[in-house]
């Protein structure tokens, strides 16, 4: 999974959709996508914890900073090496830093 690290939820600019956009045809063409979708603002987050019944919301996010994700893109990869250059390309992409999190299994 890479996720898109921003300070602005939706930020991107119509020049960087053309990228991200064509970043995502070449994910599909080479079957690397899965899917990909922006995040709302984490003010919008709540922590929901059903455990024992307990029934707790928060209404608020779990982490707080000044960046957070903004966005991802859930690949196919072989391999890591892979990953990590689809991840390189995907920040370049949407001109904004990701962090790149293998999924287990």
């Amino acid at each position: 999974m890479i996720f898109v690290i921003d300070d602005t939820s939706n930020s991107a600019t119509a020049a960087e959709m053309v990228t991200i956009n064509a970043f995502n045809e070449s994910l599909i063409e080479r079957g690397h996508w899965i899917v990909a979708g922006g995040l709302a603002d984490p003010m919008s987050a709540s922590v929901i914890d059903n455990r024992g019944g307990a029934a707790v919301e928060t209404g608020a996010p779990h982490f707080e900073g000044d960046e957070y994700f903004s966005g991802f893109w859930l690949i196919q990869a072989d391999d890591l090496e892979t990953a990590r250059s689809l991840a390189f390309a995907g920040s370049q992409a949407c001109n904004r830093k990701v962090e790149l999190l293998p999924l287990l299994g």
